[in-house]
């Protein structure tokens, strides 16, 4: 039995490309002019064409990133800026006790 060469069409990015794209990302998304340090598929997209001179759908991005990258999908928690962890602490602590019970 011979080894077959993959089938299909060959990747847009060779693996120098892929890591030179990897190293782009992990330097984060502020680093590429993006406001908030988040990426989404259309900003790795557009540091992909930044980097590699190579235009991905967004379908090839979720590939790259989950594929060959061994990335994940990770959401930011949605959190108040101005939380106060040690005044919600008190509050559960002391206030909601007396809710609870009632007058």
């Amino acid at each position: 039995m011979r080894r077959r060469p993959a089938a299909g069409r060959p990747p847009k990015l060779d693996d120098a490309q892929v890591e030179q794209v990897r190293a782009a990302l992990e330097q984060g998304a502020q680093a590429h002019g993006f406001e908030a340090d988040l990426w989404t598929l259309e900003r790795v997209g557009t540091v992909v064409e930044r980097v590699a001179g190579v235009v991905l759908s967004r379908a090839s991005v979720w590939r790259l990133l989950t594929g060959r990258l061994g990335w994940s999908l990770q959401r930011p928690e949605r959190r108040a800026v101005e939380r106060n962890e040690s005044e919600i602490a008190r509050w559960i602590a002391h206030e909601w006790p007396r809710i609870k019970r009632g007058p």
